[in-house]
């Protein structure tokens, strides 16, 4: 196993769309997994497209994303002599020929083409959907030199994985009918092709390919979104493999280990944003107390908050992070923690305190909580359940959070009031009950 040999070959062209990056976190995982090599070619020959900026954007993705490679890159344009030294290889065996063929822009030149058999039946053995086969008779001659003198995607992808060794390759399924084609070149070369398998389309709630038309769909978009690297490759490794259990959030290592071709589906993979999201906050919910607390802090400090001493941040890393999907929401879920300037949701307050009987239960709350002997959680519920009195907390909790916070969502109330303290929680009560 230690032989096999795989390659990410992508041709960048300013973004990297996450079914190309999926490709390559399979093919990483593959030779991970077998003590392979993982090795990266870039397809440059669309030289108005695979720019400097746009190649930059590859290898940043990849680097993000933890996918390191085993030998240095290799750049498709610098193999341009060898490519064509095959092309005649193949006019001379009487696998090509050469003929003439007008351009999209009217004019004419001399084109090379590849002869594909037209008798009996092409077919190969899909390491993820299994036999496929096609009919001679309904495949066409295909260009393989253009008349510029440039060559073919599928030559130049043919030489390049003959040139490199692969042993597998690992691809979308866009490229199923193209490899009766590569195999037909790796043939008429006297090379052994490599084996072959397609991954499933990712698909849109629609079924349909999932595109920008859909919401992010670069690896960049994601990353600027807040995503964690661990969690988009945990994410799109899901779709289209699983570990055989319900196991969904998995260690790098758990994920070499457990992945193997014959565990990958051959239907289609939904996209489901809302899954992405609570993975990304299960990653930040595993993350050590101390990293989340050194994000919290850092954070904070960005968003312009002093933390006082002495704060209680053990009590609010605990109530946090269990509720933190993105790193980038902690200064909004805590900001008013820290200061008196703090933003009121115009929904939480039409719905929780444009109510009648609103400023008097406040002032209410305030002079109790004021009085009470000790200020912590479990004396401020435990006043509350006697004013209910059996019944639910709702009246009391949903109007005192929305004063004291501004918001409906967050830590949990009463842990909430511990870390605002007596006296900041009974001058925010009275102060809206004042402005009401």
């Amino acid at each position: 196993m230690s032989g096999i040999r795989v390659r990410f070959a992508p041709s960048p062209t300013g973004q990297v769309h996450i079914g190309n990056i999926r490709a390559a976190i399979y093919n990483w995982l593959y030779a991970r997994h077998t003590g392979g090599k993982f090795l990266l070619r870039v397809e440059d020959t669309d030289l108005e497209r695979s720019t400097p900026e746009a190649i930059k954007a590859m290898l940043d993705a990849m680097s993000w994303l933890s996918l390191d490679y085993d030998e240095p890159e290799v750049y498709q344009t610098h193999n341009l002599k060898r490519h064509l030294e095959c092309a005649e290889q193949l006019v001379r065996d009487g696998f090509a020929y050469k003929a003439e063929k007008a351009s999209k822009d009217g004019k004419s030149g001399e084109v090379v083409i590849f002869r594909m058999p037209k008798e009996g039946v092409l077919a190969y053995d899909d390491l993820v959907k299994g036999r496929i086969e096609k009919k001679a008779a309904d495949t066409q001659d295909f260009v393989i030199v253009r008349s510029d003198g440039s060559p073919v995607f599928h030559l130049a992808n043919v030489v390049d994985d003959i040139d490199q060794g692969i042993t597998h390759v690992i691809r979308g399924d866009d490229h199923v009918e193209n490899t009766f084609k590569h195999l037909e070149i790796f043939k008429a070369l006297g090379a052994q092709p490599p084996r072959y398998g397609h991954l499933p389309m990712i698909v849109n709630a629609q079924g349909k390919p999932y595109s920008k038309r859909d919401g992010a769909a670069f690896v960049g978009e994601f990353r600027d979104q807040g995503f964690l690297p661990e969690a988009l490759f945990n994410y799109l490794l899901l779709l289209g493999w699983n570990p055989g259990d319900d196991r969904e959030v998995l260690t790098r290592d758990e994920m070499i280990s457990l992945f193997t071709l014959e565990a990958c589906h051959s239907s289609p993979a939904k996209f489901d944003i809302k899954k992405l999201t609570w993975m990304n906050g299960e990653y930040i919910r595993r993350a050590p107390k101390d990293v989340y607390e050194a994000e919290l802090r850092r954070r904070v400090a960005a968003a312009g908050l002093t933390i006082p001493e002495g704060f209680d941040m053990d009590l609010l890393v605990e109530q946090l992070q269990v509720r933190t999907k993105f790193w980038g929401d902690i200064p909004a879920n805590c900001a008013y923690f820290f200061t008196e300037d703090y933003q009121f949701d115009e929904a939480a307050v039409a719905k929780r305190l444009r109510k009648p009987e609103v400023p008097a239960l406040l002032r209410d709350l305030a002079d109790r909580f004021e009085a009470i002997s000790e200020f912590n959680a479990a004396s401020c519920e435990e006043m509350v359940k006697e004013l209910a009195q059996g019944a639910g907390m709702g009246p009391w909790v949903h109007p005192v959070r929305v004063a004291v916070s501004g918001r409906m969502e967050g830590p949990g109330l009463f842990e909430m009031l511990q870390l605002l303290g007596r006296e900041k929680t009974v001058a925010r009560l009275r102060r809206v009950a004042d402005g009401l």
